[in-house]
C-alpha cells in the first residue's frame, strides 16, 4: 500500500510549545485543509499529561480525520548530571506511554542522543546514550512502541547541538542498539545536509533500519555554496543562508531517497517538517510527496 503522509507544524513550534500563544488544538483545526493522513506531535505541545486531556486530544485528532503516527521527544541522555539523565529516561518512558495512548501500537516515539556538551567526550557520551536507550527499550516493548533515533541537528529549546549529529557517531550509536523490532532510525535528509554529510550516503547505510522519516528541504541563498557555509567543525548550523523551502525544490534528491526506501521495503510514515513560509508551502510539499509516493510505492506493492 502507498506510504502515508503526516504533517508537523515546524512553523508554529515556538507559538505552541514556547510562548503558548497557540494551542495544539488550534493547529489541528488549521490542518484540516491539508492533504495529510496524520499529524505528528511534539512533547512540548501538551499542557497536561492527564488521561482526560490526552484522550480529548486523541479524539480531536481523529475527529479531524487524522492519525497520530509519531511523537517527537528530545531526551538529553548526555547530560553530565546523572540525576538529569535519570529524569530524561523517566520522561522518555512517560512519552512512550503517551505515544501508545495517542497513536496506538507500532507508533513511533522519537529518541535523541542528547546535547553535545563541551566536556563530554565521544566514548563517555556513547556509553551514556546506549545505557539510557537500553533502559527505555523495555517500556517500548511493553507498549509495543518503536523508538526512532533521529539524525538530528538540535532541539529548538537546547543550548548545544546534537551529540550524534555527525554521521560517523550516529552510525556507531545505531549499531550499538541491535533491537530491530522496537528501535530504528528516524531519518531526516535535511539534517544530514545541516551536519555537512551526504543524505543519500547516510540513508544507504541505515535503509534497512528506517522506521520513520521527516521530509523537508533546504536551499542555498543566492551566491552561497555548502562549502562556504561549513564551520570549522564540519557542521553547518542554521545559517540564514541555508533556508527552508517547499519539499522537492531544495538540495535533497527525493527520487534517490524514495528509490532507496522502496528497495529496502520501507512501509513507515513520511512526515513533512514545513510551513516556515506559510501553509501554502506545506500544502505544496504534501502535493509533491504524493507524486513520489505514487511513483515509488504504487497500490498493490
Amino acid at each position: 500500500m502507498p506510504l502515508k503522509l503526516s504533517a508537523f507544524p515546524k512553523c508554529y513550534l515556538d507559538k505552541i510549545a514556547g510562548e503558548r500563544s497557540m494551542s495544539v488544538f488550534d493547529w489541528i483545526e488549521m490542518a484540516r485543509v491539508l492533504d495529510a493522513d496524520g499529524l505528528e506531535m511534539y512533547e512540548g505541545f501538551f499542557t497536561s499529561l492527564d488521561a482526560s486531556y490526552l484522550d480529548h486530544l486523541g479524539d480531536t485528532i481523529r475527529a479531524a480525520g487524522f492519525e497520530m503516527p509519531m511523537l517527537c521527544c528530545s531526551p538529553d541522555f548526555t547530560n553530565p548530571d546523572p540525576d538529569a539523565r535519570k529524569r530524561a529516561v523517566d520522561r522518555e518512558a512517560e512519552m512512550i506511554r503517551v505515544t501508545r495512548r495517542l497513536g496506538g501500537p507500532r507508533s513511533v516515539c522519537r529518541v535523541l542522543s542528547g546535547q553535545r556538551y563541551p566536556d563530554v567526550d565521544r566514548r563517555q557520551g556513547l556509553d551514556w546514550v546506549v545505557s539510557c536507550i537500553e533502559q527505555v527499550l523495555p517500556v517500548a516493548r511493553e507498549y509495543d512502541i518503536v523508538l526512532g533515533l533521529e539524525n538530528h541537528y538540535k532541539d529548538g529549546f537546547w543550548t548545544f547541538p546534537e551529540f550524534a549529529q555527525k554521521q560517523d557517531i550516529f552510525l556507531e550509536l545505531v549499531a550499538a542498539i541491535p533491537d530491530r523490532t522496537h528501535f530504528g532510525v528516524q531519518y531526516d535528509p535535511s539534517n544530514a545536509l545541516v551536519a555537512g554529510d551526504d543524505p543519500i550516503a547516510l540513508l544507504e547505510a541505515v535503509a534497512d533500519r528506517v522506521v520513520s522519516m521527516h521530509a523537508s528541504d533546504r536551499y542555498l541563498a543566492p551566491g552561497f555554496t555548502l562549502d562556504e557555509l561549513r564551520q570549522a567543525d564540519g557542521t553547518l548550523g542554521y545559517s540564514p543562508n541555508l533556508r527552508h523551502g517547499v519539499t522537492g525544490e531544495g538540495l535533497n534528491d527525493y527520487d534517490a531517497i524514495f528509490r532507496i526506501l522502496a528497495g529496502a521495503g520501507y512501509r513507515g510514515w513520511v512526515s513533512i517538517e514545513d510551513g516556515m513560509n506559510g501553509m501554502d508551502e506545506m500544502a505544496a510539499s504534501l502535493a509533491f510527496l504524493r507524486t513520489k509516493v505514487a511513483r515509488y510505492f504504487p497500490l498493490g506493492q
